[in-house]
């Protein structure tokens, strides 16, 4: 049973506190990893470089934290927590990238309402309405607009909509109160959930190498 427990959750073989220098490589590897995945992702939408823009590459340094958590060891449940929590930040790192560019250097276009649809949010939240609308020269846009649609809108009426001038993102409706920063403070609790998770993982892989287990990260190390 000691075995399995390791091997689930890490063996945290020491007395006390974890050492500091292990508290630091935990969250130190939580934070490279968040700010890789979002950077690469806001970087992929400025430079409208899809591959980056999409996730892709978040997703690929999601991996790169998965693959140093089984070089030292961490536990096999909280490896697969954190993967789980950086492929959920990997994903929704695109949407917060295209808020932010719109909030920065988009530009206000009026359009209006050619039919509302109703449609239930994800998660059991409240209703969201989903508007198509046509700019002024009666073009559609490729996209419905729920910001800014809701019950009481109806065919005909005015809607604000934010659109990229480079046309890197999909334009979107204007919100009320966006800020540069508003759609990155999204993914705030999803970085905050992956540095501790990390720690954790790291601090529970620690070791002490013994004669017939391979050598294992030993207490000296810094």
């Amino acid at each position: 049973m000691a075995h399995v427990r390791s091997m689930v959750w890490g063996p945290a073989e020491f007395v006390g506190l974890p050492p500091r220098w292990l508290l630091v490589e935990g969250i130190l590897a939580g934070f490279l990893a968040a700010g890789a995945i979002v950077g690469t992702t806001v970087v992929g939408v400025w430079t409208g470089r899809p591959s980056l823009a999409n996730g892709e590459a978040g997703l690929a340094c999601a991996a790169a934290l998965v693959l140093y958590l089984l070089l030292v060891r961490a536990g096999r449940a909280l490896l697969g927590i954190v993967a789980v929590i950086a492929a959920c930040l990997a994903l929704q790192a695109p949407q917060a990238a295209a808020g932010v560019l719109l909030s920065a250097e988009g530009r206000v276009q009026p359009v209006v309402v050619t039919s509302v649809e109703a449609g239930r949010a994800a998660g059991g939240g409240r209703d969201r309405y989903l508007c198509s609308v046509v700019d002024a020269e009666g073009a559609p846009l490729t996209v419905r607009i729920w910001r800014g649609c809701g019950r009481a809108t109806r065919p005909g009426d005015a809607l604000a909509v934010l659109y990229d001038p480079k046309g890197r993102v999909a334009p979107r409706g204007l919100g009320v109160g966006t800020t540069p920063t508003g759609p990155l403070r999204d993914l705030a609790p999803w970085v905050v959930a992956l540095v501790v998770g990390s720690t954790v993982a790291v601090v529970r892989s620690f070791r002490l190498s013994s004669p017939s287990e391979p050598a294992g990260r030993r207490p000296g190390r810094r």
